[in-house]
């Protein structure tokens, strides 16, 4: 016997017409019936109260999340299960678990815990006895990037040697990854790793558009898919006459791009800036790193001394060190920078699906998977359903 949710649902217009391959949503009064994917929606003008209270959205999907609530992607399966538990309650259905710069063998052994927890996820939504988001695989930032751009990054960049890359490749985790353009060998680590339907993102770079264009062109000649890493943290700025990487990724209509939307990584405005020219391509991320969720007071990020004070996380040197987002909290400052619970619900769950080629989910369409989120008025998260099975709330 299915399930069943009723509220301001998600939904196309002309849910049940197939005629638009590129339909547009808008919340409507309707009863949705799932199992572990979604069976059936019935829409109504039932004047009923019942179907006012509650907002239901598809499930958030986090593509570049460090950790959360005192654990870390670089501290092993348990801390991964622990983040991925905790960003969950906040409305996360599907995640990336992420890794920074750290020596190789650090490095290496996170990435064989991501990919321990993952099998482990899928074998339990087999069998109806999972407890945690979805976790496609790891989001590889680091070590790939510039040693002129680190960001809150420790100092352990390297160059993508074809051993290294091979390596790498042989984890069969890799989903997506961050990597400088303008260092040695990155291009032919990047087209070896798009060969595999890893995402290529731009991020942690001293890149000129002139270094980028190529760089993208290319990728994107052999299939692969770009993005953009936390769009304008830790690629310097756009000018008139220095477009940059900030640039070369508004400029792009085909590439996409993720963004911090704390209100302290990027000013409002420089958000409305991305979205109008990236609309259909622009995703919310947290970002987070383990002091996400634990209150004021020291944390470390990869090994280095973070401080967490007024809902920011800097290192001594006053460098934002990773972020404490949850991606309920960046739907509700992406509502409150003025856009509708449609356009943030993309932004949230439909892009970084499309993104990640997750054709299953971030959309609420019969036979899509039940992963949803149930939220009152206030966009508070009520209930979390992955695969159909309520796991919050």
């Amino acid at each position: 016997m299915p399930s069943m949710l009723k509220g301001q649902i998600l939904l196309a217009k002309n849910s049940g017409s197939n005629a638009s391959n590129n339909p547009s949503y808008s919340l409507q009064k309707a009863e949705l019936y799932f199992e572990e994917d979604i069976k059936s929606i019935q829409t109504t003008d039932n004047s009923s109260n019942d179907f006012d209270e509650l907002i239901i959205l598809p499930g958030f999907i986090d593509t570049h999340v460090h950790g959360g609530f005192d654990s870390d992607t670089m501290d092993g399966p348990e801390a991964v299960q622990n983040l991925a538990s905790f960003h969950l309650k906040h409305g996360t259905t599907t995640i990336y678990p992420t890794t920074i710069t750290n020596p190789w063998e650090a490095i290496i052994s996170a990435l064989q815990a991501v990919k321990d927890v993952s099998q482990l996820q899928l074998i339990n939504e087999k069998e109806q006895t999972h407890s945690l988001p979805s976790i496609p695989g790891a989001h590889l930032e680091g070590p790939f990037i510039s040693p002129n751009r680190l960001g809150a990054q420790p100092a352990f960049a390297i160059t993508p040697t074809t051993e290294l890359v091979q390596t790498l490749l042989g984890l069969d985790v890799i989903k997506l990854l961050t990597i400088a353009p303008e260092i040695p060998d990155a291009l032919e680590a990047a087209l070896a790793f798009a060969s595999k339907q890893c995402r290529i993102s731009i991020g942690h770079t001293t890149a000129t558009y002139d270094d980028i264009l190529p760089f993208v062109n290319e990728v994107h000649k052999q299939g692969g898919t770009i993005g953009y890493t936390h769009l304008f943290n830790a690629m310097g700025g756009m000018a008139g006459r220095k477009p940059n990487t900030v640039g070369a990724s508004l400029a792009d209509s085909q590439s996409y791009a993720e963004i911090i939307l704390d209100t302290h990584h990027v000013h409002v405005a420089s958000f409305l800036a991305a979205f109008n020219a990236k609309p259909n391509n622009l995703s919310l991320i947290t970002d987070a790193m383990r002091a996400c969720g634990m209150g004021d007071g020291k944390s470390e990020l990869g090994g280095q001394e973070v401080y967490i004070q007024d809902g920011m996380a800097k290192m001594a040197d006053g460098t934002l060190a990773g972020s404490l987002l949850t991606m309920d909290i960046a739907f509700k400052n992406a509502i409150k920078a003025g856009l509708t619970i449609e356009e943030a619900s993309r932004l949230a769950s439909t892009t970084p699906a499309n993104y990640m080629g997750l054709t299953d989910r971030g959309t609420l369409d019969i036979g899509k998977r039940a992963d949803i989120i149930v939220m009152n008025k206030a966009f508070d998260i009520l209930e979390v359903y992955v695969k159909g099975k309520r796991l919050y709330g």
